[in-house]
């Protein structure tokens, strides 16, 4: 799976009025501007579904200013913390709030964060706290939601004729029930491509299934989730299966320190399913209880322990089936959280079981450390303290095994219009947890060291730069690393918008990294240079109806093992993408050239694609990609889509490999999407 997607924009004027502020816009339409926020390539797929169904979910509820509690602020995540911080203080002293124009008065919160709250938010008539529904009112007055949608690949893959037990067409439905922010229920059924369907280990139907109910202020029960659900506490060193930010996003953004949320995601990873609660034992205190049970996959080695857990969530070859739901997972624990005047401490302590021994190959080096035995304990002390212009934030956890992880953050809002962040961490190479989730170079809360300092300004109002520094070192073997290695990471981003027509952006990226080298297989591994570098010019363009993004990317990559010769590998895409919005019809196109030497140079393009999924391809070696895409609004409860994309390679003449191959040098695909709301 490719690194992902980000995402952006848009506006949508608040109307001063006296009821719910209606917003006449395309769906998505934030979509622009969230995108110079964050980097396609710094955010994992999993993270960035997450994170762009949250805010599918925001925007189809917004929040109401004039009645928003603090945990409903903690979830505009797109707000730094001192941002969050001045939001809450202004609607302490001024609700209620007659307009969301009113915004503007909060100084820290920047013109594009203003764009973005008049998206997901808006201002009600009454401040007055409404008492739960009842379930007359509920079953009533509640909103249905179905979404259904398939893939239909216009080719065979080498499994489609040998190999898969399925046939080749993806498809998922998606069902949601919500009554307002107080009750959502839901069920989700997705089928990747080629896995039994109806058939083999699938006599239900679909391969997967997400179903859940989430239950928001009850009395003092803040939140109670039952079924599959994802838990973040602290800052996701000790438990986090919702998604992390990258390290262009974390510059100005900040993720909620404590929540429950609904797991209706298409994964069979990242999340827990069973129970889970928080409630207000106090005025300022809060206490979170969870439980989970279910099965996960997993490779096991001969003896019936297991070898690797997996996450792939693919169950297309009898093997693949053979490993499926293999093995089951218990998780139980607890947290408690105080906050008062700035000042928030929180505590967690949770075990996790399973019914057969971990046991990875520890004669590879970078598994000498990995989780070992049929039972973990983690535990973790956060805190959090802003004030006026400091906002300084951490977490320091700790494993069975008393090796310690722990991320420390301080922010310094020095004007109006600058930023300063420094993030340092240190992670120990014995520390694991099964479900942390946080800020990092490697991806894993485990064998890094490092510091991060990060910088964002507005010199004008029309003009955003953007840039960070990160440093970390890994003392113990990794995968593809057999030797303690560094790695240096740089990016420089500004954003110009001269009015509400034109945008342009620029961003430049050097990571200098290290990794084994083999110059063939009989000779000896060295320890390589990788200097990495990506540079992207976007000019965006709207007017009216129409909308257009020119964007140009190039990369350049050396690798200098010590004792061989340098390898470079460059290349570059042009990309054009339009948009035209008629009536109840919305059209896009675009199209690619792209011309790399390999895939140490690849680069990754954005395309519009149907609700709820992301389209980020990367693409190497020369060609051509191209894509339609038409959204029809039949009515306000029903919505059709569909989308085709090509992509024709000109330098080979078969495309992936193994069961993935393609015997011909393009190939096609088809989505189509129906959303009725009743």
């Amino acid at each position: 799976m490719n690194r992902l997607l980000c995402i952006s924009i848009l506006l949508i004027l608040g109307v001063p009025c006296l009821a719910q502020q209606t917003k006449e816009h395309s769906a998505y339409a934030w979509l622009p501007l969230f995108e110079q926020l964050c980097d396609y390539d710094d955010i994992e797929e999993h993270d960035m579904e997450d994170m762009f169904e949250q805010l599918c979910e925001l925007e189809q509820t917004p929040l109401d200013l004039n009645k928003a509690t603090d945990e409903d602020l903690l979830r505009l995540f797109f707000l730094s913390p001192k941002q969050r911080e001045d939001l809450t203080e202004y609607l302490d002293r001024y609700r209620p709030l007659r307009s969301i124009g009113e915004l503007a008065l909060v100084e820290s919160v920047d013109p594009l964060r203003k764009q973005l709250l008049e998206s997901f938010c808006f201002i009600s008539e009454a401040n007055e706290e409404r008492p739960f529904p009842t379930l007359k009112q509920i079953a009533k007055y509640g909103k249905n939601e179905l979404v259904a949608a398939t893939q239909v690949p216009l080719y065979d893959r080498e499994g489609d004729r040998n190999g898969y037990l399925g046939y080749k067409y993806k498809h998922w439905f998606r069902y949601t029930f919500k009554y307002g922010d107080y009750v959502k229920a839901g069920l989700t059924g997705a089928q990747d491509a080629g896995e039994p369907f109806f058939s083999n280990c699938n006599k239900l139907g679909y391969d997967h299934y997400a179903y859940y109910l989430l239950v928001r202020k009850l009395g003092r029960f803040k939140a109670i989730a039952l079924g599959q659900y994802k838990l973040r506490l602290g800052l996701g060193l000790a438990m986090n299966t919702g998604f992390t930010l990258g390290k262009t996003a974390t510059t100005t953004m900040s993720i909620p320190t404590n929540a429950i949320t609904a797991n209706s995601s298409r994964s069979e990873a990242y999340y827990l399913q069973g129970a889970a609660t928080t409630i207000g034992v106090a005025k300022h205190l809060d206490a979170t209880a969870f439980v989970s049970y279910r099965n996960v996959d997993a490779t096991l080695n001969a003896d019936g322990t297991v070898k690797t857990l997996l996450r792939t969530g693919y169950h297309r070859t009898q093997s693949e089936i053979e490993q499926r739901h293999n093995t089951s997972q218990f998780v139980a624990g607890g947290n408690i959280n105080w906050k008062a005047n700035g000042l928030r401490i929180g505590a967690t302590a949770f075990n996790t079981a399973f019914n057969r021994p971990l046991k990875p190959n520890t004669a590879q080096a970078y598994q000498r450390y990995a989780p070992k035995g049929m039972s973990f304990f983690n535990a973790s002390l956060y805190y959090a303290y802003t004030h006026y212009r400091f906002c300084f934030n951490g977490e320091t956890a700790m494993n069975g095994d008393a090796a310690v992880a722990t991320l420390n953050t301080i922010t310094f809002q020095a004007t109006n219009n600058l930023q300063l962040t420094a993030i340092q961490r240190f992670y120990s190479y014995r520390y694991h947890s099964l479900f942390s989730a946080s800020f990092s170079d490697g991806g894993h809360i485990q064998n890094e060291n490092g510091v991060y300092a990060a910088i964002a300004w507005h010199p004008i109002a029309k003009l955003t730069l953007t840039a960070y520094t990160d440093y970390a070192y890994h003392p113990w073997p990794r995968y593809g690393v057999s030797d303690p290695s560094h790695s240096w990471d740089n990016m420089l981003q500004t954003s110009f918008q001269p009015n509400r027509k034109w945008t342009i952006s620029a961003r430049y990226r050097l990571r200098l990294r290290q990794k084994d080298y083999k110059e063939n297989d009989k000779a000896k591994t060295q320890l390589a240079d990788k200097n990495e570098q990506r540079a992207r010019l976007t000019v965006g363009y709207e007017s009216g109806i129409w909308k257009t993004k020119t964007q140009i990317d190039a990369a350049y990559t050396l690798i200098t093992p010590p004792l061989s010769s340098t390898i470079v590998s460059k290349g570059w895409m042009a990309l054009q993408t339009i948009a035209v919005r008629l009536g109840r019809f919305t059209l896009a196109a675009n199209a690619a050239y792209f011309h790399t030497d390999d895939y140490d140079s690849r680069l990754y393009a954005y395309e519009r694609t149907t609700l709820y999924n992301f389209s980020f391809p990367s693409f190497f070696g020369e060609g051509i990609r191209g894509a339609l895409f038409l959204r029809a609004d039949i009515n306000k409860n029903l919505v059709l889509i569909a989308k085709a994309g090509t992509t024709k390679y000109f330098d080979r003449n078969s495309i992936s490999n193994a069961l993935q191959q393609i015997n011909q040098s393009y190939k096609t695909d088809i989505d189509l999407q129906l959303k009725w709301k009743f």
